[in-house]
């Protein structure tokens, strides 16, 4: 049971319907990363696996998704275990 002070939980967020104004224009930082020290690109230092190929597979993923859902993506970057967009 969370503390409400004034009828508001302070540890609740607010949705993001809440937060959004979808007539406005916005710039986001979305990430995303992997679970159980799995490797999405690179050389694993554990197995020796180079998951280097992924790489251009996820680079053409994301263009080809920016067209589907027609929004500009401004930076990327793809890191060993997580990628930015």
């Amino acid at each position: 049971m969370f503390l409400k002070l004034n009828g508001v939980c302070p540890m609740a967020t607010k949705p993001r319907s809440q937060i959004i104004d979808p007539r406005e224009p916005g710039i986001y930082h979305c990430w995303s990363r992997c679970v159980r020290r799995a490797f999405l690109c690179g050389v694993d230092k554990h197995s020796r696996k180079n998951y280097e190929h992924r790489r251009d597979w996820i680079e053409h993923r994301v263009e080809e998704l920016a067209r589907w859902f027609a929004i500009d993506i401004v930076f990327f970057a793809i890191m060993q275990n997580h990628f930015h967009l």
